[in-house]
């Protein structure tokens, strides 16, 4: 029986914009996890939609956080409303207003900001205005690492910190990638070597993930019983990925069976005693993509811009770039794209379709209404969208993608796999730790409310409400996510699978190391810098659209004080109104 019923009207309005702010965090923080799988060509648009309502929807609700933090991160002291709950259950409305009007504005204009300094600036802002300056903590107790770890200061420590270290791990894994597979002879077979031992320090990686953010379910097992779980788990996927998917993929890819489907995998090394693959019916679709196509070599951008009487220097000077000559023992050589300009991608088919004739009321037409409302958000191509010449953030994105090489495409559909297989791991983990942005200041309100007292530094989380606020998120990113994967990805410097998969791996072994260590870090700050730090790898600086990386660091920036903005001025005007 709820205690406090004179603040009823407080619960509703918080229940609206906990709801909006869940809404938003989805459109916005969720969409940090697929942009880069979607930008590929490794999942289309609606595949990625799908797996992230799964992988959001159980790292939610199966392992989230049924405990979170009465205050985030404590920013301001619990015991300053010790003596005036219904204070702090106010200060917490205002604290999802202020997060879900920044969030729904910054998703609007294209920011990929960080939800968790969302909530951060909120409350600081209304602790300000209800306890005041004194009682927020600005810099954590000690010394080091956990100085920075904690108050207000980790959110600036985390600008430089996580898109760094991100950008480092990033860059190593593409690095390798590169000379020890894409500029080879014969990449497809270097990469048949090495791609089980990828497969094998991604599943350690992610097992290490889910043992030390797992939300709710946390591992009670000694530090060498947890190394022996990770390393067993690696060897174990590294075996079963090169007795039965190398078979599969050396039959598709190497020899070209198109007879062979998923359903073979299980087949393993009998698909090796297979005989010849007779030759494909005429009319046949190939069956691997082409993951660069739409995106032109210099070469041929300077052919077609040629061919138009546009000067290729003119498109814009500060990212015109050069051919650069290949060494002539240099093995990459074998790899360059051939000079005839690639086939466009295939016309995609609208989920939704033209709208039927006939009366708005005929079943025909509210059918097609259905469809609309459900399917708006994902019926689009977000490769397409992000080469939207009219948008001044773009730039001249055909040059700066012309710089970056054109790798073999059957190894790209190799990585493929890997990198759906880091991106379900990443969406996964922010269920079940990022939801307690939306999570804990309602679950905060509903306890004072329910209660009419304290529950102390943590407070518990019912399973209603990570439903409610789950499936809220996922509302919003199959509606609205579009708006920030059209900035992420190809937007900052040309994706492939092998690119994508480098950032997202990348960007997971930072948050591991964050956590080992106690960095204060942001997982959309981790996957920025991470692409940024592959867009290097291509040895021209402007093959990166500094631009976006500009525009992005700066709503990294004023994050904090526009949520601490408004929800300081809110909770001022509502404490200090006159009263009768």
């Amino acid at each position: 029986m709820a205690v406090l019923h004179q603040y009823d009207y407080l619960l509703a309005i918080g229940t609206i914009f906990a709801f909006f702010d869940a809404y938003f965090l989805g459109a916005n923080d969720v969409a940090n996890s697929w942009a880069t799988s979607v930008s590929a060509r490794s999942l289309t648009y609606v595949q990625a939609m799908c797996l992230a309502a799964v992988m959001e929807l159980a790292g939610c609700i199966g392992v989230g956080g049924h405990v979170a933090s009465t205050i985030k991160n404590n920013i301001v002291d619990v015991d300053a409303f010790a003596g005036a709950p219904a204070l702090l259950m106010l200060g917490m409305v205002c604290t999802v207003v202020s997060s879900s009007l920044w969030l729904g504005f910054a998703t609007k204009i294209g920011f990929p900001v960080s939800t968790t300094h969302t909530v951060i600036g909120g409350i600081v802002g209304f602790g300000i205005a209800a306890v005041g300056p004194e009682n927020v903590k600005w810099i954590a107790k000690g010394s080091g690492i956990e100085a920075i770890n904690g108050g207000v200061v980790s959110v600036f420590a985390s600008w430089l910190i996580a898109p760094c270290l991100a950008a480092c791990f990033a860059i190593i894994l593409f690095t390798i990638t590169k000379y020890l597979v894409l500029l080879r002879k014969d990449p497809v077979k270097r990469a048949f070597f090495l791609l089980p031992f990828y497969f094998g320090m991604t599943a350690s990686l992610i097992c290490t993930l889910l043992l030390t953010k797992g939300g709710s379910i946390k591992s009670t097992l000694s530090e060498q019983v947890n190394a022996a779980i990770i390393v067993s788990v690696g060897a174990g996927v590294a075996i079963l990925v090169a007795v039965f998917w190398m078979p599969w993929l050396w039959r598709v890819l190497v020899m070209k069976d198109w007879q062979l489907s998923y359903m073979h995998i299980p087949l393993g090394p009998l698909l090796l005693r297979r005989g010849e693959v007779p030759p494909p019916p005429e009319g046949r679709e190939k069956v691997i993509r082409d993951y660069y196509a739409d995106h032109l070599t210099l070469e041929e951008l300077q052919a077609k811009r040629a061919a138009a009487g546009t000067d290729t220097a003119n498109a814009d000077p500060e990212n015109t770039m050069v051919p650069v000559p290949v060494n002539p023992g240099d093995e990459s050589a074998a790899n360059e794209k051939p000079s005839p300009a690639p086939a466009p991608a295939p016309p995609r088919k609208s989920l939704i379709g033209p709208k039927p004739a006939g009366s708005n009321f005929s079943p025909r037409v509210l059918f097609w209404w259905l469809k609309w409302a459900l399917l708006q958000g994902v019926d689009l191509d977000i490769v397409q969208l992000q080469k939207n010449k009219q948008d001044r953030l773009a730039g001249d994105l055909e040059m700066a993608h012309a710089g970056a090489a054109h790798y073999n495409n059957d190894v790209e559909h190799m990585y493929r796999f890997l990198q759906m297989m880091t991106a379900a791991t990443a969406s996964f983990t922010h269920g079940a730790n990022d939801a307690a942005n939306a999570v804990g200041p309602f679950s905060t309100i509903y306890a004072i409310w329910s209660s009419g007292e304290l529950s102390g530094a943590k407070t518990d989380v019912p399973l209603w409400i990570l439903g409610f606020l789950g499936c809220a998120m996922i509302i919003g990113l199959w509606t609205y996510g579009h708006k920030i994967m059209v900035n992420l990805g190809n937007r900052i410097t040309l994706i492939s699978p092998t690119r994508g998969f480098s950032c997202e791996l990348g960007s997971t072994i930072t948050i591991i190391v964050a956590t080992r260590f106690g960095l204060p870090i942001s997982t959309t700050q981790c996957i920025t810098g991470a692409t940024v730090g592959v867009g290097l790898c291509n040895g021209n600086w402007r093959t990166i659209n500094f631009r976006m990386v500009a525009w992005i660091y700066f709503g990294w920036i004023v994050t904090v004080p526009c949520a601490g903005l408004i929800s300081g001025c809110l909770m001022a005007i509502i404490i200090n109104a006159p009263r009768w």
